[in-house]
């Protein structure tokens, strides 16, 4: 495999560790779709899961902005469920740290107690997926009322929902695209062809 893999590479090797499954999915919010990924399924495999941080990493590397500010850059993700992916970019670009978000009881997204943001800081939003952008974009603005500026954002896969945040401005890093069909109840025709249906949390 090559030091950074191409888009197949990865889908394999999600689809080989049951991270992504083809079939017939039904999902909280009601919705069907055709596909379902569920990332920490690849990261609880070491080698595959170190694979995947160091090409995601390789590709920050190549940006002059991020490359020049190495190692004195932060890592950022906006929850804990990117975690692993997080400190697998940290280690291999030798970040200075890594920290997160959560929600508060006002849903509102707020770093974790005792961690803070320092005015000049440069940082790195990283996830482990980017669907609806949502959590990406508050978690930047947070970062840059502190001051901070956000140097790139990068994800494992760019999987994008409806009316997905844009980041046009921002240098977007992926090691896969993904377009799964969705449909609503009532409309799907893998329910018409009677394909055996699958609930999954999210």
């Amino acid at each position: 495999m090559d030091l950074i893999p191409n888009e197949g590479d990865v889908r394999q090797v999600l689809e080989r560790t049951g991270a992504l499954r083809q079939g017939h999915f039904r999902h909280p919010s009601g919705t069907h779709s055709d596909l379902y990924l569920q990332i920490p399924l690849v990261m609880r495999h070491y080698a595959e899961s170190k694979m995947l941080s160091v090409a995601l990493s390789r590709l920050l590397r190549k940006d002059d902005n991020v490359r020049r500010a190495i190692p004195q850059v932060s890592v950022v993700v906006p929850a804990t469920g990117g975690l692993p992916i997080a400190f697998g970019v940290s280690e291999a670009l030798r970040a200075s740290q890594t920290y997160w978000a959560e929600k508060n009881d006002a849903g509102e997204l707020e770093l974790r107690q005792f961690l803070e943001i320092h005015p000049g800081e440069r940082v790195i939003l990283v996830d482990d997926i980017l669907r609806t952008g949502r959590k990406l974009t508050q978690l930047r603005k947070l970062v840059e009322s502190a001051g901070a500026k956000v140097l790139a954002l990068a994800v494992l896969v760019h999987q994008p929902f409806e009316n997905c945040a844009e980041f046009s401005d921002l240098p977007l890093f992926k090691l896969l695209t993904l377009e799964p069909h969705y449909w609503q109840a009532g409309k799907c025709p893998l329910c018409a062809q009677g394909t055996p249906m699958v609930d999954v949390r999210v």
